[in-house]
């Protein structure tokens, strides 16, 4: 657990506006040890942190909490996976894959859409030995797709297919929380590294849960499974690497 909250954050220009989103390293690493806690067994957990050491950091985390200041962190993680309701707030054109120099592929966003851009100078070398799959949209965007989607999945939970409902709705919570013109970014972070240049060309996740939306909407049952079987065939052998021995 950092001794003190990191001072760094992540940087994103777009349209002469900078954006800015703390990293929060300390705030999300007591949050993950909350969650690890109330998931794991005491005789299991005893094996990773001590019981005493778990006790010392609750108890500055409690006074921490005392102080007033937001348990709302800017970054949600997800280990091995990225949830399925975490595509809903995107749309397909807003998908950026990066494999390296000479096989960049940025896509052209919509009139008034963000986008990464085509990077010039110092910023092209960079990107060059870069590898990173991401998806950026305005925070309005995000919020009216995850609003339109959340009676569809409601109205239609027994055929929703992996979709759930109480997902989506932390994550329309989670998105209320910020300034309406901020940016949202679903970033495959290490994931990206446990998938060949082939898979990661091929991967259309938030537009096949896009369609599958759609679909259900329509009550065109078929292609709304089909779609997540998709999805779900994709993601379940990389989700089954956190037990991989």
């Amino acid at each position: 657990m950092p001794e003190h909250e990191s001072g760094d954050a992540y940087v994103r220009r777009s349209h002469n506006m900078i954006y800015i989103c703390p990293w929060e390293t300390r705030l999300r690493s007591w949050l993950a040890l909350t969650r690890f806690k109330e998931e794991t067994p005491s005789r299991v957990s005893a094996s990773y942190v001590a019981p005493s050491e778990l006790r010392r950091v609750e108890e500055r985390f409690e006074r921490w909490k005392m102080t007033g200041r937001s348990l709302r962190p800017h970054i949600l993680s997800s280990n091995w996976h990225v949830p399925p309701a975490w595509f809903v707030p995107f749309a397909a054109q807003e998908r950026c894959l990066l494999l390296g120099e000479s096989r960049m592929r940025v896509p052209e966003a919509p009139k008034g859409a963000p986008t990464l851009g085509e990077p010039t100078g110092r910023s092209r070398a960079l990107a060059a030995g870069m590898r990173t799959l991401i998806y950026v949209t305005a925070m309005v965007d995000a919020r009216a797709r995850v609003d339109a989607a959340m009676p569809i999945i409601d109205a239609h939970q027994d055929r929703a297919f992996g979709l759930d409902a109480g997902q989506v709705g932390t994550l329309r919570e989670w998105l209320a929380s910020f300034h309406p013109r901020a940016l949202v970014e679903l970033d495959y972070g290490g994931l990206v590294h446990l998938m060949d240049d082939q898979a990661l060309n091929a991967d259309q996740s938030v537009a096949e849960v896009g369609v599958a939306l759609a679909a259900m909407a329509r009550r065109e049952h078929e292609l709304s499974l089909a779609m997540i079987r998709r999805l779900h065939s994709r993601w379940r052998p990389i989700k089954a690497l956190a037990s991989a021995n």
